[in-house]
């Protein structure tokens, strides 16, 4: 297929960077530090196998998918080569 001026490769490329991208936000995500033994939301005591399993929790499992409700969703589509990405 034509790829006009892209080079070789240039689409695998830009799907290897979405996908490094999108495993650096989920990295910066986790928490750090020590962890809670109750909610910082409800005040729940938060069970001793979640915060062995997640160093540095804060939050309950209700809690937490409530904030995960919440986060802006990321669409996945890296806008590195595009134009637009130089208007950020």
């Amino acid at each position: 297929m034509a790829g006009g001026w892209a080079k070789d490769g240039a689409v695998q490329d830009q799907i290897d960077s979405t996908i490094q991208d999108s495993l650096e936000r989920a990295r910066q995500r986790l928490p750090r530090g020590p962890g809670q033994e109750d909610c910082a939301e409800c005040g729940a005591v938060i069970p001793l196998a979640r915060r062995e399993a997640l160093p540095g929790v804060e939050l309950c499992v209700a809690c937490q998918r409530e904030a995960d409700k919440q986060q802006a969703t990321v669409t996945g589509y890296n806008r590195r080569g595009s134009k637009d990405s130089q208007l950020r």
